[in-house]
């Protein structure tokens, strides 16, 4: 570990060994960028990544954000949910779970239950095996 690694505090120390073993070259700029994306586990899109990194006070570009988050996905550290063609989210909880997406609030919410991919086993095609399953459930607010 060199100086400068030993004198930031564990959790950062933490994003740059993580980033390091990913293959990351970690700029100035990626650094920012996730140290608010891994600050907590979290769901967002690259604009509301960008707004919250904005609020830090630093300065750092939409198209630098989208970017890193492509890199970010390409290398394992976060997980690209696609919910259409217009809205995609990154997890940076980057274990295998499913979620909820709530189409009247735009919310992704983790779904707890391991046993989705339990049933969807048994029903498979013969002559096939489930490789990996990622299952994003649409829900709507009920309406009174």
């Amino acid at each position: 570990m060199n100086s400068n690694e030993q004198q930031q505090p564990p959790q950062k120390r933490n994003i740059t060994q993580m980033m390091i073993a990913h293959g990351v070259n970690l700029t100035k700029q990626r650094r920012i960028i996730a140290d608010v994306l891994f600050e907590r586990n979290q769901h967002v899109t690259a604009d509301q990544l960008f707004d919250l990194v904005k609020q830090t006070g630093s300065r750092v570009s939409k198209a630098t954000v989208y970017n890193t988050l492509g890199l970010f996905a390409r290398k394992g550290l976060v997980r690209e949910i696609f919910i259409d063609a217009s809205r995609t989210f990154y997890d940076s909880n980057n274990s295998h779970h499913h979620h909820f997406y709530n189409v009247d609030t735009g919310d992704l919410i983790d779904i707890k239950d391991r046993l989705a991919p339990h049933f969807i086993a048994q029903d498979l095609p013969e002559g096939t095996s489930m490789d990996v399953v990622d299952l994003v459930v649409r829900v709507k607010n009920i309406k009174p």
